[in-house]
């Protein structure tokens, strides 16, 4: 009778068992069946699928056999103990939820490993009296969740710009990389666990409410300005933004930054570069304007500019080389442009400019090409060379005036000044004379004895036109803009214009 009554009892637990393999096979999560004397009795096909096995044999006969072939890491990275191991646990009489653990081969494949991430479930059937009849291990897989999150870290924490990450919940920084902490210069101890009351990113945002809404909310935060307060004292001046997220099924914040303090310096000190040239600009006692390169509109003239031209700032800002009436001839000025294209700057290049009070100035112009605020422009500035020029003629005239019978004296001096003008240079003799016209050696001449224009005409019996045109044509073949530089170029190359009526004396 009693043999009757095992036989029932084993038969009834038999299908008891099938039946609940039929309802669990189908079911998306893996499942494992141990019973009492530790032996994995049946496994359905997504267990098999999570521990990468065709069949059960492949999971192991036994816990002590599923130990051997498989390794169990906690996710921060502690390798389980054989007490801890999940089925271990059950067979100890433990029911457990939500333990999460790393599983790899052993041993594994060093080029190829596998390794999946199991959630796990420990459930403890009992029969009528309460005795454990077998245990259930339920495998949910977090592969793929895991793997993600994993990736994330690893960006996370490899990305150059600083990012910290709050919790929604309860408004604590959960991560941080390495960016942040270079940036402000906090350990990740000092902010993993303090709340965005205690360490305040917003801080100084133009917005700050409508951040803290939003923050509140887990709404994008759009860019800010904001300031950090740094662990060792002082601040930073930040750009930050915030974007929602969800590290581990949990609403979270992302903030980054990007670091002002570089460009605020850069911009400081292209503040205080532009201060300083804009102080020696209007200071400098040189007459100064500054223009753009293409165009050739003035943005400025400083005060010396105004005052030895006549031109206020308001009249000549804004107009450009043939608006503004200070060149003598449009020739001259596309000159200039000439050699600024060129070149990109020239050193005392010889011109005439008109004032406006109409008072025409020789000048000696330099100009450099120079950006500002990323535009090119050019820096001219002009010397008024008029008072040296005038004191040359007069220095000439009075030596001719003293000299009338000593021609031979009075040539030796013009040379020696020639040779003090242009230093270096030998006496270039009668080169370019020959370009002359008899009429205009003859007006020439005159000019080196002194003659004006209208003692010329007297002279030659010629019209004041007709000299006027002598003379303008003589400044063009020897290139001088002046009376008193034809003077010198015809001193310089020996002609005085009184070999005809003067003859030559030398000391015996």
């Amino acid at each position: 009778m009693g043999s009757d009554i095992d036989d029932e009892a084993i038969l009834t637990e038999q299908t008891d068992r099938r039946q609940l393999q039929e309802i669990v096979a189908g079911l998306g999560e893996g499942i494992l069946l141990i019973d009492p004397a530790g032996d994995i009795v049946w496994a359905n096909q997504q267990a098999l699928v999570l521990h990468d096995a065709t069949d059960l044999s492949e999971i192991g006969p036994t816990a002590a056999d599923y130990r051997k072939r498989f390794l169990l890491k906690y996710r921060n990275n502690h390798t389980l103990t054989a007490d801890q191991y999940p089925i271990d646990r059950l067979l100890a009489g433990e029911a457990f939820e939500d333990v999460t653990v790393e599983v790899t081969k052993v041993p594994g494949d060093e080029e190829n490993p596998w390794r999946c991430f199991h959630m796990l479930r420990g459930i403890v059937l009992t029969d009528i009296k309460g005795k454990p009849e077998s245990y259930v291990l339920v495998v949910q897989d977090m592969t793929e969740r895991f793997t993600a999150e994993e990736r994330f870290e690893r960006t996370f924490n490899a990305n150059p710009a600083p990012a910290i990450i709050c919790r929604l919940s309860d408004l604590r920084y959960v991560k941080v990389n390495q960016g942040f902490l270079e940036m402000t210069g906090y350990a990740a101890a000092d902010l993993i666990g303090r709340s965005a009351y205690e360490i305040d990113v917003l801080e100084g945002a133009g917005s700050k409410d409508e951040a803290i809404a939003s923050l509140r909310e887990g709404k994008t935060i759009p860019q800010t300005e904001a300031t950090l307060k740094l662990p060792q004292g002082g601040s930073k001046f930040v750009i930050v933004a915030g974007q929602p997220i969800e590290i581990g099924e949990e609403a979270c914040m992302l903030f980054t930054f990007m670091d002002l303090e570089p460009r605020k310096k850069a911009e400081d000190a292209l503040r205080q570069s532009e201060e300083r040239f804009a102080r020696s600009f209007r200071l400098t006692p040189i007459p100064t304007l500054l223009a753009t390169r293409e165009g050739y509109r003035i943005l400025d003239v400083n005060d010396a500019f105004t005052t030895v031209l006549g031109y206020a700032e308001e009249e000549a800002t804004g107009r450009t080389g043939p608006e503004l009436p200070m060149w003598m001839s449009g020739a001259s000025r596309r000159q200039v442009e000439r050699e600024i294209e060129r070149t990109g700057g020239f050193r005392d290049m010889e011109v005439q400019l008109r004032t406006k009070q109409d008072e025409i100035l020789d000048c000696l112009l330099s100009a450099e090409t120079v950006p500002i605020h990323g535009q090119e422009c050019v820096l001219i500035v002009i010397q008024d060379i008029t008072e040296r020029k005038r004191s040359e003629v007069e220095l000439i005239a009075a030596i001719e005036a003293v000299m009338q019978d000593t021609s031979w004296f009075s040539r030796t001096v013009i040379e020696k000044l020639a040779s003090l003008r242009h230093p270096g240079q030998s006496n270039k003799g009668v080169s370019g004379l020959s370009d002359l016209t008899a009429r205009e050696k003859d007006v020439l001449g005159l000019m080196c004895q002194g003659l004006s224009d209208a003692d010329i005409v007297k002279k030659l019996g010629l019209t004041r036109n007709t000299v006027r045109n002598h003379v303008a044509r003589i400044y063009n073949k020897t290139g001088v803009h002046s009376r008193t530089a034809a003077v010198v170029w015809a001193r310089e190359r020996g002609f005085t214009g009184a070999a005809s009526s003067h003859t030559s004396r030398r000391l015996p």
